[in-house]
């Protein structure tokens, strides 16, 4: 298994060689976010058709500029993305009302414009915190995916949804010292995935460090158990109205 410094460069490795694995990693946890600025963005003047394609459409010029990615120049995972995102918006605006990028002046080319963006200025803070929030819930995933279910129950329903340990105990026909042995099992495989996750998806040193910046410290003392629990609850409460607010969007109900 690589080391942490090493996670984001082979995942990076693994998007140059087009692994559709990776692809679809990709998509699954940023897509949301994506489609959320692109709504925002849109201001109602684009609908989910257009919503989605554009958001493939990003991808599609990731994968075409993945190529030419280089770390040295500090650009943030998320400052590449939110910059790509805004060309092809940009470019789908301009093509709306016929007219020509730049006042008839050649425009950039895709290139040009974000092939290796400065890291200053960096995106608006929401939208930072969606992607480091969507790197949390990645890891909580890969948590329940690698849990026994009933150790899991015991951490969704205490933190995910804030049940005191007793009605844990109660639902789980289990003692309160066993839910409190269990949710510590489970809180350390997390921290441990998210050290996983937020390297894999970090261009820079200073997003491998946005854990520590978000109370969410990988190797923090015992004391610092009840912050951590409370910061991915809060974390976990936006994820998932995000993607019921994606999914309204997409059938039509909003």
């Amino acid at each position: 298994m690589p080391l942490p410094h090493d996670l984001s460069t082979s995942f990076i490795g693994r998007l140059r060689s087009r692994d559709p694995d990776a692809w679809f990693e990709l998509w699954e946890i940023f897509g949301p976010i994506l489609r959320n600025q692109l709504r925002r963005w849109g201001k109602g003047r684009i609908g989910v058709e257009t919503v989605q394609d554009l958001s493939q459409e990003t991808l599609a010029a990731l994968a075409g500029a993945i190529d030419k990615h280089d770390p040295s120049r500090g650009a943030r995972f998320s400052t590449w993305l939110l910059a790509i995102a805004k060309y092809t918006f940009g470019d789908e605006m301009d093509r709306r009302t016929a007219l020509k990028r730049g006042g008839g002046k050649k425009p950039l080319s895709i290139e040009e414009e974000w092939g290796s963006p400065s890291p200053n200025p960096g995106p608006r803070d929401f939208y930072e915190q969606a992607v480091f929030a969507a790197k949390v819930e990645a890891a909580i995933r890969m948590t329940e995916r690698e849990t026994d279910f009933v150790d899991f129950s015991v951490f969704r329903m205490r933190i995910l949804e804030g049940k005191s340990g007793r009605e844990v105990g109660e639902s789980l026909r289990v003692s309160e010292p066993t839910v409190s042995r269990k949710l510590a099992s489970v809180r350390k495989r997390l921290r441990s995935h998210m050290t996983h996750v937020i390297a894999k998806f970090s261009f820079t040193e200073e997003e491998k460090e946005e854990g520590l910046r978000n109370a969410l410290g990988t190797n923090p003392s015992k004391a610092d158990d009840a912050l951590f629990d409370e910061a991915i609850a809060e974390i976990w409460r936006r994820q998932m109205d995000l993607r019921a607010e994606d999914a309204a969007f997409e059938y039509g109900s909003m």
